[in-house]
C-alpha cells in the first residue's frame, strides 16, 4: 500500500502528469460545449454516448412524463463503460478516461445552469439551433469533437463513451480508430429513430461517418513525420548534423548511380516537420550539393526519441 502511495506521489510531482491533466480538462470543456450547444437543442443524434444519452433523455420524457437531464444520463452510461475500459484496454487508458468521462456530465451541468442554450438560439429556425441550421450545428460539433478525440488519443486517453467502444474494437479487431468510431457510432445513430424523424437520423449517420474521417485526418496530422532520403557527396557532414544536432538515427545505403555508374551513399532518416526545416536550412545556408526526396509518414512504430531524450543526449555530447 505504501509503495502505491509513493508511486502516486511521484506521479503527481511530474510535469507530464499536470500537462496531460490540463490537456484532458480543456479537451472535455470543448467537448461539453460541442455536445450542449450543437447537439442538445435540435436533439441531433451523432454516434456518440452523448447522442445516445439524448435519446435516453427523450424516451424518459415519453415514458416517465419528465425528461432526465442529459448530463445525468451521460454520467451513468460512462460509469458502466469505464469498468469495461479498465479491464479490456488497460489501467492507464482506463484511469485517464475515467477522469475525462466523469467530468463531462458536470461540465454540461454548468452550461445548463449558467449559460443555457436557449439564450443563444437563432430565431426563426424551424429546428432549435445555435448556428441557425442543424447542418451547421452538425459540422461545428464534428470538427470540435474530432480535434479533441485526436489530441486525447495521442496521450492514450479519450473523451469516454463511444471512444471506449472504438478503442476496444481498435485493440482487438485492429481496425483504424476512425473506422472503429464510425461502426460503433452508426449503431448508436439508429437508436435515434425512437425520438427523431427519418431525415434527422440520416443527418446523424452522415455526421458520424464524417467524424471518423476527420479523426483519422487530425490523428495523421498530429503524428505526421517526414521520411527523408538524401544523396550527397557531403553525406558525412549531413549525417553528423542529423546525429549530433537533431539527435536522430540515420540509415546509410550504398547505391550505384544509374546514369553515372558511380558508387554513392544514400541517407534515410525520419524527422519531425520542425527538424526537416532545420536540415533544409543547413543544406541551403552551407550550399551543400544534395539530391533530396521526402514524403509524409503518419505512423511510426518502435523507438522514437522524445524532445526530453534529445536534450539529455545533447548534454552528454
Amino acid at each position: 500500500m505504501n509503495s502505491k502511495l509513493t508511486n502516486f506521489a511521484s506521479l503527481l510531482a511530474t510535469g507530464k502528469f499536470w500537462k496531460e491533466l490540463t490537456i484532458m480538462t480543456l479537451g472535455m470543456i470543448f467537448t461539453g460545449m460541442a455536445v450542449y450547444y450543437f447537439l442538445v437543442p435540435s436533439k441531433l443524434i451523432i454516434g456518440s454516448i452523448s447522442g445516445f444519452s439524448i435519446v435516453i433523455s427523450g424516451i424518459s420524457e415519453q415514458v416517465l412524463g419528465y425528461e432526465l437531464p442529459v448530463s445525468t444520463v451521460i454520467l451513468v452510461v460512462n460509469a458502466i463503460l469505464l469498468v469495461m475500459a479498465y479491464f479490456l484496454i488497460g489501467k492507464e487508458f482506463g484511469a485517464k478516461t475515467c477522469y475525462t468521462a466523469l467530468i463531462l456530465g458536470p461540465i454540461i451541468s454548468v452550461f445548463e445552469k449558467y449559460a443555457p442554450y436557449e439564450n443563444f438560439l437563432v430565431e426563426g429556425s424551424r429546428t432549435p439551433s445555435v448556428m441557425g441550421d442543424p447542418w451547421f450545428d452538425l459540422m461545428t460539433f464534428v470538427l470540435m469533437l474530432s480535434l479533441v478525440q485526436a489530441v486525447l488519443f495521442r496521450i492514450n486517453a479519450s473523451t469516454g463513451g463511444l471512444d471506449i467502444m472504438a478503442k476496444i474494437v481498435n485493440k482487438y479487431l485492429h481496425f483504424d480508430i476512425g473506422v472503429s468510431i464510425t461502426v460503433a457510432g452508426g449503431l448508436i445513430c439508429c437508436t435515434a429513430f425512437a425520438i427523431n424523424p427519418f431525415h434527422m437520423v440520416v443527418m446523424g449517420l452522415i455526421g458520424t461517418w464524417i467524424n471518423g474521417l476527420v479523426v483519422d485526418y487530425f490523428t495523421a496530422g498530429l503524428n505526421k513525420k517526414k521520411r527523408v532520403c538524401i544523396i550527397s557527396p557531403e553525406h558525412e557532414r549531413i549525417r553528423e548534423f542529423i546525429i549530433n544536432e537533431l539527435v536522430r538515427g540515420v540509415t546509410l545505403y550504398e547505391i550505384t548511380g544509374g546514369y553515372s555508374n558511380e558508387k554513392k551513399i544514400e541517407i534515410e532518416v525520419l524527422l519531425s516537420k520542425y527538424e526537416f526545416t532545420k536540415l533544409m536550412k543547413l543544406i541551403s545556408d552551407e550550399k551543400i550539393n544534395a539530391f533530396i526526396t521526402s514524403g509524409n509518414v503518419s505512423e511510426v512504430y518502435g523507438s522514437w526519441v522524445s524532445k526530453k531524450e534529445q536534450k539529455a543526449a545533447k548534454q552528454k555530447l
